[in-house]
């Protein structure tokens, strides 16, 4: 967009574009000029985002200045089948009892939390992920340690 915000077409129709836009919707006002970047939507991926709070497009957003060395991943890739996927066969204690006897989680699995305002989803998932430091404590190996990522989608 001319006011510098970016966003990604999804819908393009004759007289309509579907955009999701990465930033500041009250930057965009309707009949502003829209032009495209020529490039794939990534982001940036690797260890330096360990620590890290950034937005969308992978900006740091926390004050502590630009990423060191990283590298860049596309957004859309295709998954890999069932087949190809390595199971998840160990398990990851949350530190939550009520949790780990009554939705069990795996390793290296995905959790979406749901729910509704002020039920505690942000505490479940900071909590799990704190409790892993006592876990990482113990490893051994780097292959060993367990990195949590959290994402926080809202308004």
């Amino acid at each position: 967009f001319a006011s510098g915000v970016k966003g990604i077409a999804l819908n393009l129709e004759n007289e309509n574009v579907g955009i999701v836009v990465f930033g500041s919707d009250t930057a965009i006002k309707e009949g502003d000029l829209v032009k495209r970047t020529g490039s794939i939507v990534d982001v940036p991926a690797g260890k330096a985002m360990l620590g890290r709070v950034v937005d969308a497009l992978g900006v740091p957003i926390d004050g502590r200045g630009a990423l060191s060395d990283h590298e860049r991943r596309r957004v859309e890739v295709k998954a890999p089948g069932i087949i190809e996927r390595k199971s998840v066969h160990e398990p990851m204690q949350t530190g939550l009892k009520a949790v780990d006897s009554l939705v069990p989680i795996g390793r290296g699995q995905r959790e979406l939390i749901i729910g509704d305002r002020q039920t505690g989803k942000t505490a479940i998932a900071i909590d799990t992920i704190l409790n892993q430091k006592q876990m990482n404590s113990r490893a051994t190996s780097e292959s060993e340690t367990l990195y949590c990522v959290y994402v926080a989608i809202g308004q």
